[in-house]
C-alpha cells in the first residue's frame, strides 16, 4: 500500500514492527512511480495511534529524499525505542491534526506527561523532536517544491492540451490553414460533422446561417467533416457537395487524423457536435452535442459565443 503525505497512526505494540518493516514492491513503483517507506500491517487502521510516518506520492530525485527524510525519522524511533513507546502510548488520538506540525504534536505528548518520564528520557525526547523539527522543516521544503513544481507542469499540461494551438489543415479548394484561423478571431465556433450523419446535414444551413451572424461580431464558423481526413479526396468532393446544396457556404477544413486536432476529432462520439475555440487556440466552455437547427441549441450556443466575445473584448 502506498500513503500519501500523512502522519500514520498505529497501535504502540505493533511499534517495532513498524520501524523495521519497509517495503515497496516493484511492480507497484514501476505501475505508479510513486514511493514508499515504513509501514505496517496495522498502519492502514483509520484512527490508531502511532509515531511512524509514511512516505509521500512523489518521483525522481525529490521523491528520493523525502523517503530519506522519512527514514531518519523512524530511524530516530527505533534507536530510542523503548522511550518513544511510552510517548505513542499517550498519544490522544482526538487532538492529532495529520495536516499539522508533527513535531510540536510530539512536543505537546512529551510536555502534557512530562511526569511520567526520567530526566534522562525527557533529554532524549527533547533531542530528539528537535532533530525532528529540522527534519520536517526540510520535508515541507521539498513538499512545497515539488507541489509548485506539479501545479506549474499541470498548468502547462492544460495549456498544452488544446488541440488547436499548433494547427494546421487545409479548405476544399486546397488552401492552407494554421492557427492564425482562430488568432484572427475573437471567437471560432468549430462543427464537427460527416457525410452519413442526417442530423449534421440538417443543421448545415442554420451554420451558415450563424456564420453570417458572427462575422461582424469577429467570430467565424468553420466545419470539420471526419471522413475528409487526411485530404481524402473523395469525401472531401462529396462533403462539398453536400454543403452546397444545403447553401453552407462557411468553410470547411480537412486536417490531418494523427494531428492533435484530428486525434480530437476522432475521440468524439456524438455527432454533430459544436465547440468554441477563442483567440488562443483555448476550446471554451463545453461541447454542444446535437443540430443548432433546434432553436433552443441555437440560442444557448450565441449566449455562449457573446460570452467568448465579451471576454476577449475586455482584455
Amino acid at each position: 500500500m502506498i500513503y500519501e503525505n500523512q502522519k500514520i497512526f498505529i497501535p504502540v505494540f505493533t511499534l517495532s514492527a513498524a520501524l523495521l518493516l519497509t517495503a515497496c514492491s516493484g511492480k507497484e513503483a514501476a505501475d505508479t512511480t510513486k514511493t514508499q517507506t515504513t509501514q505496517t500491517e496495522a498502519g492502514t487502521e483509520a484512527g490508531t495511534e502511532s509515531g511512524t510516518k509514511s512516505g509521500t506520492e512523489t518521483t525522481g530525485t525529490s521523491g528520493t529524499k523525502l523517503d530519506d527524510l522519512y527514514q531518519q525519522e523512524n530511524q530516530i524511533f527505533a534507536d530510542h525505542e523503548d522511550v518513544w513507546n511510552k510517548v505513542f502510548g499517550m498519544m490522544n488520538k482526538s487532538t492529532a491534526d495529520p495536516s499539522g506540525n508533527y513535531a510540536d504534536f510530539l512536543a505537546n505528548t512529551v510536555d502534557s506527561n512530562k511526569d511520567s518520564f526520567s530526566e534522562d528520557e525527557l533529554k532524549t525526547l527533547t533531542d530528539d523532536i528537535e532533530t525532528i523539527r529540522k527534519i520536517e522543516e526540510q520535508i515541507a521544503e521539498l513538499e512545497n517544491d515539488t507541489t509548485t513544481s506539479e501545479d506549474t507542469d499541470a498548468e502547462n499540461n492544460s495549456e498544452d492540451a488544446s488541440p488547436f494551438r499548433d494547427f494546421s489543415g487545409q479548405d476544399y479548394d486546397g488552401n492552407t490553414v494554421d492557427e492564425s484561423l482562430f488568432s484572427n478571431n475573437a471567437v471560432t465556433v468549430v462543427n464537427f460533422w460527416f457525410t452519413g450523419c442526417k442530423p449534421c446535414v440538417a443543421e448545415l444551413s442554420k451554420l451558415n446561417e450563424l456564420n453570417d451572424a458572427i462575422k461582424s461580431m469577429g467570430g467565424e464558423v468553420v466545419g470539420i467533416n471526419t471522413e475528409t481526413f487526411d485530404a481524402n479526396k473523395d469525401a472531401i468532393k462529396e462533403a462539398a457537395s453536400i454543403l452546397e446544396s444545403q447553401g453552407a457556404k462557411y468553410r470547411n477544413l480537412s486536417i490531418d487524423s494523427d494531428s492533435a486536432a484530428g486525434k480530437y476529432a476522432s475521440d468524439i462520439m456524438a455527432f454533430p457536435t459544436t465547440i468554441l475555440v477563442d483567440r488562443n487556440g483555448n476550446i471554451v466552455g463545453e461541447p454542444m452535442l446535437g443540430g443548432i437547427d433546434n432553436q433552443d441549441n441555437y440560442d444557448t450556443l450565441m449566449k455562449q459565443i457573446q460570452s467568448v466575445i465579451d471576454a476577449d473584448s475586455a482584455k
